[in-house]
C-alpha cells in the first residue's frame, strides 16, 4: 500500500509531520490488564489536572487548533479528536474499553496529545493520499453521523475518503477479525523529526507486544 502527501497539503502545512504504521497478521482482542489498567489511571490522573486547568490553554490543543485553521477548519466546530478525548475527560466521562487496538490508540492519543487513526488494511483500496477534502468528501462516521470533509485533513483511497483527526469512518473500521491494520499519528508540526521518530517507535513497539505479528514505520515530513 503506497501512503502520499498532496501537493495541496503540503503548500498549506509545510510543516506537517505525519505517522505511518503498516501491521500484518496481528490479532485484536480485549485489552490485557496492563493496557487496561494504564488508560483507567491516565484518565484519572488527566481528570484532576483538568479541574485546574483549560483545556484551551493546553499548548498541543492550541497548536492543533491553529492548525486546522491554517488548513481551512473552524477549530470551534470540528475539533481533533485528541480534543474531544481530553473534553470527555474533563467531564468525567472517561473512555471505557473497546478492543486492543482502539485502546492503544486512545491511550497514545492522550499521552502525546495528538490524533491517531487506526484502520482495517484489507478494507483500504490502492494508494492512500493524505489532503485536504472537498465539497464531495464525506463518509458515515464512527459516531454514525455523516461528516462532510471539505476543507478539513483527510485519508482517501481509490473509493474515497475513509479517515481524518477528527473522526474515522466505519467502513475501514478495525474490529476483533482484523488481521492487518494501518496507523496514521497526526503529530503537531513544531514536533523535531527525531522526537517524532521516538513517539512513532514507541507506538509501533507497544502495539506489537499486545497484537502481535509484523509493522514497519514511516515518517512524512
Amino acid at each position: 500500500m503506497k501512503f502520499v502527501i498532496s501537493e495541496q497539503l503540503k503548500q498549506r502545512l509545510p510543516s506537517g509531520k505525519f505517522g505511518v504504521i503498516r501491521y500484518h497478521h496481528i490479532e485484536v482482542s480485549d485489552s490485557p490488564q496492563m493496557l487496561r489498567g494504564r488508560l483507567e489511571l491516565f484518565q484519572e490522573s488527566l481528570y484532576i489536572e483538568l479541574q485546574e486547568k483549560s483545556i484551551a490553554d493546553i499548548p498541543e490543543m492550541v497548536e492543533w487548533r491553529r492548525t486546522f485553521k491554517q488548513i481551512g477548519t473552524d477549530p470551534s466546530r470540528y475539533r481533533p479528536s485528541s480534543e474531544s478525548l481530553y473534553r470527555r475527560i474533563q467531564k468525567k466521562s472517561f473512555i471505557s474499553p473497546i478492543h486492543s487496538a482502539a485502546d492503544i490508540n486512545n491511550f497514545f492519543s492522550l499521552y502525546y496529545k495528538i490524533p491517531l487513526g487506526i484502520y482495517d488494511l484489507d478494507r483500504i483500496n490502492g494508494t492512500v493520499t493524505l489532503t485536504i477534502g472537498t465539497e464531495q468528501d464525506e463518509y458515515i462516521a464512527l459516531n454514525g453521523r455523516t461528516v462532510n470533509f471539505a476543507n478539513k485533513l483527510v485519508s482517501k483511497d481509490e473509493r474515497g475518503p475513509f479517515g481524518s483527526p477528527i473522526v474515522d469512518s466505519e467502513r475501514t473500521a478495525v474490529t476483533r477479525e482484523t488481521k492487518n491494520a494501518l496507523q496514521i499519528v497526526y503529530f503537531l508540526p513544531s514536533t523535531p523529526e527525531e522526537t517524532a521518530k521516538r513517539q512513532l517507535q514507541a507506538i509501533q513497539t507497544m502495539f506489537v507486544q499486545i497484537h502481535g505479528g509484523e509493522a514497519d514505520a514511516q515518517l512524512f515530513v
